[in-house]
C-alpha cells in the first residue's frame, strides 16, 4: 500500500506521485494503473488530472475507474480492470463515498483478492483513510478528545489494526486520532501530513516514509487506562501510555516490534 496524506505535490518534483509510478512499473502484474475517483463528486476531472500527470511520468496505460454507483461497481469490465492493473490509485474527496458505493460489492471483493495477489493499492486523502478496517469519517480537530471528537465507520479493510488520518498537522488532527485510539486500544494510529506518504509492506512487516513533511505514529499496544467506556460523549477522554513517533522521509517503522528505524538502516532492520 502507498498511503498519502493529501495535497501531494503535482507541479514540482512530484516525489510521491513519481514513487507511485515507479511501483507500478516494478509490478510483476504489468504497468497498468487504475485511477478510482469514487470519493470525488467531480470524478471525470479528477481522473483527467491524474491521467495527465501519470502520462508525463511515463505511464501510458492509465485506466478510468470513475465509479459512481454500486451497480457500476459490479460490472465485469470494471472487475477486469482491477485484475489487470499493477496499481489502483484512489483519489481524494469523501471516504464515506468510497465505502458506501464500493463496500461489499464485487469491486470490493476483487480488490481484496487482487491485493493479496500483489496488486499495489495507493490512495490520497480520503483514499488514504479508507485503507484500514475501521476509518475516521469526521471529527472535531479543535477540541480536547471526547467520544464526540471523532466518528468512525468500517473501512475497506486493506490494513488490519490501524486507523489513518490525513491532512494531519495542517488541520491539527492529533486530538481526533487520540480519540480513535482511546476507543480502540492496541491499534496503530497513523497521522499523515500533506505531501507525505507511507509505503506499507505488510509481507515485510514494515513501512517507510516518503515526502516533504512527517508521519505521526501513535502506538496503542501498551495503553494503560482509558475511560472511553464510562465517559459521557461530551466529557474529556483519558488515555495513558501512548507511544508517539514523528518520522520524516527515509525513516521506517517495524510493524511487529513497533520500533522506528533511521534512513541508513537496512530495509529490514531485524536481519541485522
Amino acid at each position: 500500500m502507498f498511503i498519502i496524506g493529501g495535497n501531494e505535490d503535482k507541479t514540482g518534483e512530484c516525489v510521491i506521485l513519481k514513487r507511485v509510478a515507479e511501483l507500478t512499473r516494478q509490478s510483476s502484474r504489468g504497468d497498468a494503473l487504475g485511477v478510482v475517483t469514487t470519493a470525488s463528486r467531480q470524478g471525470e476531472p479528477a481522473f483527467r488530472q491524474y491521467r495527465d500527470l501519470f502520462h508525463e511520468m511515463g505511464l501510458d496505460n492509465v485506466l478510468d475507474l470513475t465509479i459512481e454507483t454500486r451497480d457500476e461497481a459490479q460490472r465485469e469490465n470494471v472487475l477486469n480492470s482491477i485484475r489487470r492493473a499493477g496499481t489502483l490509485f484512489f483519489s481524494g474527496g469523501d471516504q464515506l463515498r468510497i465505502t458506501s458505493v464500493l463496500g461489499g460489492t464485487l469491486f470490493h471483493h476483487v480488490l481484496l483478492e487482487e491485493h493479496r495477489r500483489g496488486l499495489n493499492v495507493a490512495g490520497t486523502s480520503a483514499g488514504a483513510s479508507m485503507m484500514s478496517d475501521t476509518m475516521i469519517v469526521t471529527g472535531d480537530a479543535e477540541e480536547a478528545p471526547t467520544k464526540n471528537t471523532v466518528h468512525m465507520a468500517p473501512g475497506m479493510g486493506l490494513w488490519q489494526g490501524a486507523v489513518i488520518d490525513q491532512h494531519f498537522s495542517q488541520r491539527g488532527r492529533i486530538g481526533r486520532l487520540l480519540s480513535a485510539l482511546a476507543q480502540n486500544p492496541g491499534i496503530l494510529g497513523v497521522g499523515l501530513d500533506e505531501d507525505t506518504a507511507i509505503e506499507v509492506r505488510l509481507d515485510h512487516h514494515q513501512l517507510q516514509v516518503w515526502g516533504s513533511r512527517t508521519v505521526t505514529l501513535l502506538d496503542g499496544t501498551e495503553v494503560g487506562d482509558t475511560n472511553a467506556s464510562e465517559s459521557r460523549a461530551d466529557r474529556p477522554l483519558a488515555i495513558t501510555n501512548v507511544r508517539l513517533h514523528v518520522l520524516p522521509q527515509g525513516y521506517g517503522f517495524d510493524l511487529d516490534e513497533r520500533i522506528p528505524w533511521p534512513p541508513r538502516a537496512p530495509s529490514n532492520p531485524r536481519e541485522e
